[in-house]
C-alpha cells in the first residue's frame, strides 16, 4: 500500500517530462523580412539635406514581431507560425533608411545615434500594416509622415501614404509577399515625396 503513492508520483513526473519534450520539439516560427524598394529609374529630384529617420510610432498591435491579420474591421489576429525578423517599427525604419540610401540622391541619411548634422527628420507613424480578409484578401499598409525641419522645429508638410496588394496564392508566404509589395509601394512614394519637398 505504501508503494502506490510513489508510483503515482513517478507516473506524473514521467508524463510531465514527456509533455515538456513534446513542447521542446515544436518547430520555431518561420521568420520573414521586408525588402527596401530599388531606386526608381525615372526619379529626378535630389537633395543635399541630411535626413534622420526615427523609429516609427505604432499601436501595441503593430509594435512587435507578430504579423497582423484582420478578419473583420474590429478584429485583430496574428499569422500563425510566422514572425518578422525584428519588431515591425524597427524593420520599417531600417528599410526606409535603405530606400533613401538606394536613390543616391540624398546628402546623407541616418538613424538616431549616428551623429549627423540633421536638416530634416522624417517622422512616421504606422497606422496599418496588415492583411485584411473581410471581403477579399488584401495587404494594406498605411503610414503617416511628417517632414520636420530639425533646425526650426517646424513641420514642413504632412501626408498619409497608403498601399495595397492582393494576395497571390495561399499560405503564410503569400501573406508576407503581399505585405512586402504594399510596403514597397508606400516606401517608394515616401522617398519621392521627400526628395521633391526638401
Amino acid at each position: 500500500m505504501a508503494r502506490q503513492p510513489s508510483l503515482q508520483i513517478v507516473s506524473v513526473s514521467l508524463l510531465a517530462m514527456l509533455l515538456s519534450g513534446c513542447a521542446s520539439l515544436k518547430e520555431p516560427p518561420a521568420t520573414f523580412e521586408l525588402s527596401a524598394p530599388p531606386p526608381a529609374a525615372t526619379r529626378s529630384a535630389a537633395t543635399r539635406a541630411q535626413i534622420l529617420i526615427p523609429e516609427p510610432t505604432a499601436a501595441k498591435s503593430l509594435d512587435s514581431q507578430q504579423i497582423v491579420v484582420r478578419p473583420t474591421p474590429q478584429t485583430i489576429e496574428t499569422l500563425a507560425a510566422s514572425q518578422w525578423s525584428d519588431r515591425l517599427p524597427r524593420l520599417v525604419q531600417l528599410r526606409l533608411l535603405q530606400a533613401f540610401q538606394n536613390t543616391g540622391r540624398v546628402g546623407a541619411v541616418g538613424v538616431p545615434g549616428q551623429g549627423l548634422a540633421i536638416d530634416y527628420q522624417i517622422v512616421t507613424e504606422l497606422r496599418r500594416f496588415e492583411v485584411t480578409v473581410d471581403g477579399g484578401s488584401m495587404a494594406v499598409v498605411e503610414i503617416a509622415v511628417k517632414a520636420l525641419n530639425d533646425k526650426t522645429g517646424v513641420v514642413r508638410a504632412t501626408r498619409i501614404f497608403r498601399g495595397t496588394a492582393p494576395l497571390a496564392g495561399t499560405g503564410n508566404a503569400a501573406y508576407v509577399a503581399a505585405l512586402d509589395k504594399a510596403f514597397g509601394e508606400v516606401a517608394d512614394e515616401i522617398v519621392g515625396w521627400t526628395l521633391k519637398l526638401i
